[in-house]
């Protein structure tokens, strides 16, 4: 589904990403973790097509298309969807018209007709449900007046009416008590599918309880440095992040 070979990025002249390496299949369900500034929410902002970021070297393929030669607003609508760290408030727009405007142009660029309020609103209801988000949020401008719960449920259920192909959580459980990352997580797990994909970036196994990643990486100075299965989680939570630096250095 997703094919990463030796992408460099950065910001401002600043070479963040140096070579990065990444796979991922069609079901699975893929965690990166790693200390502050290794690269973590560059990889997740060059994926979506941030404006900001520059790519000097290197290919990502996504379902066989170059990824980025596309613009932003088509890898969404092509399948790929980011939830944000710290999502933003966005006063005067609608939770429900901003997501009928979304959910259409997803199905118009994929050559489906657009939902009618009355098929916009049954799905509406329906996908509210997975993360227990109030019908008074959905009714509001879009985060306005949220929690930080709130806002991170508010995000699996874009995520959940949208149906992304590649969903990339970036670190969805900053800031969440343990009420809300269970809520959010079980969320997660009711959109996974045999065709879809999931990339958790977290610094914590906290969240890998809930939502069990298939693969897990350590993101380390712009690269992959290593590559495990769920042990590799458990490793990290009981070691820091401590060995790292000492096996790999600093670049």
């Amino acid at each position: 589904m997703l094919e990463i070979r030796n992408l460099h990025a950065g910001i401002s002249g600043r070479e963040i990403l140096k070579g990065l390496e990444l796979t991922v299949r069609r079901g699975e369900v893929h965690a990166i973790m790693g200390p502050n500034g290794s690269g973590k929410s560059t990889l997740s902002s060059v994926l979506v097509g941030h404006p900001a970021f520059e790519v000097t070297e290197g290919t990502v393929s996504f379902l066989g298309k170059d990824l980025l030669a596309l613009p932003a607003e088509d890898r969404s609508r092509e399948g790929i969807f980011l939830s944000f760290q710290y999502p933003v408030e966005i006063p005067g727009v609608s939770m429900v018209n901003f997501m009928r405007a979304a959910v259409n142009a997803h199905r118009t660029y994929n050559g489906r007709p657009a939902l009618s309020a009355t098929e916009f609103l049954k799905l509406m209801r329906e996908k509210r449900e997975i993360v227990e988000l109030d019908n008074n949020l959905t009714s509001r401008s879009v985060n306005e007046g949220f929690s930080g719960g709130e806002k991170k449920r508010n995000e699996i259920f874009q995520m959940a009416m949208l149906e992304p192909r590649l969903a990339i959580l970036d670190e969805t459980d900053s800031g969440l008590d343990i009420d809300a990352l269970r809520i959010v997580a079980h969320g997660v797990n009711k959109l996974k599918t045999a065709d879809n994909a999931i990339i958790v970036i977290t610094h914590y196994q906290r969240l890998l309880d809930y939502v069990r990643p298939d693969v897990v990486h350590v993101l380390y100075e712009g690269r992959i440095v290593r590559t495990a299965g769920p042990e590799l989680a458990l490793e990290l939570e009981d070691k820091g992040y401590d060995w790292i630096r000492e096996q790999f250095g600093t670049a």
